[in-house]
């Protein structure tokens, strides 16, 4: 028997609606801000709230009375540090569908919107800083980067653009992405969030969603402008959140280490000439999450026998019903952001993230291991299971692929 979902609590409300979105039209005039503002509701025309999983901050902040209900950013001199885009991907609306490719420029692009009072606000922002980290110090030391004065110096500090990026999932785009109907996509995220976003089904006219997860990072090293154009070398890592390893230096896994390394390799092809990325994207624990990470820490080195990477991915199962939930094939869009088709240098042997890319039609020459000597003792279980499993393997690359690369100045 059919079922159906009645929600007689929040009527349709297309009356209400102000603005239609246009994915992938070629300008932003002709697609139109993304406005989930609550200042205004008739002005809504995407469904959620800005700011991610810090909405609920907010929402604290208006109840104890330290914010304002109907406070409008003042978005002075906050426009991108560096142009980023557009780039012609920005015109296809199954390049880029988790996030709003404009949303770093929407103060200035949508600033006639603005002045008329709608709250329009950015998704994206770009500055520029430095980074500094103690294994590039030794890096230096050890003689593997040289200091430049530019993009990095003898102390480590590294300059670099970075930007952060919070998630707008345009729902058909991200349906087709995984081969589901869009009706499915809306009925299992009203569904399995308990019925927080009600509009997921009551209001089909509305394609945008802002979803209550963490975005992603970007640090760029060298000229973000050469990005684009297919001389341009580029390398890059793409980086899975890891708290306890990446900011608390826990060595049961590699995630920090590969991280400093593939940093390590973007500062060299920066320094070439060419742009390192490095794309870190909040997804803790394979996205399950860290207080199921370390259940499964605690089955894993409680069975029988202790840690054995026979059982690696089986403990996982177990406690969390998969194996990992960050599927990668969003992952490429934000390539798609940058108009990059080919990545020189990949500090990853991911398969997951490999095929996303090349399922995406994003070249990738050569794909760099984690050098053995930076695998703690406590991560090889790890290392061994991956292997055994064939979750990612170094990458050989063929006669023919040599010679592309050793044409391009790449052949390591």
């Amino acid at each position: 028997m059919a079922e159906h979902i009645v929600l007689t609590s929040h009527p349709q409300r297309r009356d209400l609606l102000s603005t239609e979105v246009h994915w992938g039209a070629a300008t932003p005039e002709a697609r139109g801000p993304i406005i989930a503002s609550l200042t205004n509701p008739a002005h809504r025309n995407a469904i959620g709230s800005h700011s991610g999983a810090y909405a609920v901050y907010r929402a604290l902040a208006i109840a104890s009375g330290k914010l304002q209900r109907l406070h409008k950013p003042d978005l002075t001199d906050t426009a991108p540090a560096e142009p980023i885009g557009p780039h012609p991907q920005w015109a296809d609306p199954e390049k880029i569908v988790s996030f709003d490719p404009w949303g770093h420029r929407a103060g200035q692009v949508f600033s006639a919107q603005i002045a008329q009072g709608i709250d329009v606000r950015p998704t994206i922002a770009v500055t520029k800083a430095h980074i500094n980290m103690p294994e590039l110090l030794a890096a230096i030391q050890s003689g593997r980067l040289v200091p430049d004065g530019d993009i990095l110096n003898a102390n480590g500090d590294v300059r670099v653009t970075k930007a952060a990026i919070d998630p707008v999932w345009y729902l058909p785009g991200i349906a087709k992405r995984f081969g589901i109907k869009e009706s499915t996509l809306r009925r299992n995220l009203f569904e399995q969030t308990a019925g927080m976003f009600p509009e997921l089904v009551t209001r089909p006219d509305l394609k945008v969603f802002l979803p209550p997860i963490g975005g992603m990072t970007l640090y760029f090293f060298g000229d973000v402008s050469k990005l684009g154009p297919p001389e341009t070398k580029v390398a890059c890592r793409v980086h899975d959140e890891c708290n306890g390893s990446d900011v608390f230096g826990s060595d049961i896994c590699t995630c920090r280490p590969y991280l400093a390394h593939g940093i390590e390799v973007c500062i060299e092809m920066a320094q070439q000439g060419g742009v390192g990325v490095v794309i870190y994207n909040r997804k803790e624990g394979r996205a399950l999450g860290e207080v199921t990470k370390f259940l499964v820490y605690n089955a894993r080195k409680r069975q029988v026998g202790g840690d054995r990477a026979e059982t690696y991915f089986e403990r996982t199962e177990c406690v969390a019903g998969v194996q990992d939930m960050r599927f990668q094939e969003l992952m490429p869009d934000v390539f798609h952001w940058l108009g990059i088709t080919r990545i020189d240098r990949w500090a990853s042997m991911s398969n997951m993230k490999h095929d996303a890319l090349t399922a995406q039609g994003i070249e990738v020459v050569e794909r760099v291991p984690i050098p053995d000597e930076l695998i703690p003792a406590d991560a090889q279980v790890e290392m061994d299971a991956k292997k055994a499993a064939g979750y990612f393997s170094t990458y050989t690359p063929d006669a023919e692929e040599l010679t592309v690369a050793k044409g391009r100045g790449l052949e390591s």
